[in-house]
């Protein structure tokens, strides 16, 4: 099997996961091998792991971010930490964790970074001494100008019909949902 074709996005070059056998058309991974999985060894198959798939889509979605993102001074994390302040513009870091799945140990050097660029302002919650309350500034509420493009941009990007990327939407969160700690 080989990868058959490549396509660019501005600077970028992605692989399109489609692969092809000497003798037969196209088709994505999911659809060679309808036969049952049994334990043992084919279970730890590469095509049969429903997370590399995600892992793999993951890290070319953020990749085709890069050069937009690059733009306006953030990485991925930092937008999405931003897009959090943006809906929501004085939040506790615990509560930005708990949005983006991330843990303190990630996001209090990445909150460190966004006050530094004078985007955020943390302070010690009052109530709770371990937490910080992170307040959305001037000057990160006006990035947000500049960020709105960003998804048509991104779409723009990746080609995939608006039905089947809001069934991807719903399943990705379904999955997220059942993976949620109790």
């Amino acid at each position: 099997m080989v990868f058959l074709r490549r396509r660019s996005c501005l600077k970028y070059v992605f692989k399109d996961f489609i692969l092809a056998d000497e003798e037969g058309p196209p088709r994505r991974r999911w659809d060679m091998d309808n036969e049952k999985i049994q334990p043992g060894e084919d279970m730890l198959l590469l095509d049969r792991q429903l997370c590399f798939p995600l892992y793999a889509c993951a890290r070319e979605v953020v990749k085709r971010y890069t050069p937009f993102l690059d733009e306006i001074g953030l990485t991925y994390t930092q937008y999405i930490t931003m897009m959090v302040l943006w809906e929501t513009p004085c939040i506790s870091s615990k509560r930005i964790g708990e949005r983006l799945f991330l843990d303190s140990g990630t996001l209090t050097p990445l909150l460190r970074k966004l006050e530094d660029k004078g985007y955020v302002n943390r302070k010690r919650d009052e109530k709770d001494a371990r937490d910080l309350i992170v307040t959305l500034t001037d000057a990160g509420l006006a990035l947000k100008a500049r960020a709105v493009q960003i998804p048509l941009q991104l779409a723009s990007c990746i080609r995939m019909e608006p039905e089947d990327a809001m069934q991807l939407y719903t399943l990705l969160y379904k999955l997220l949902d059942g993976m949620k700690e109790e």
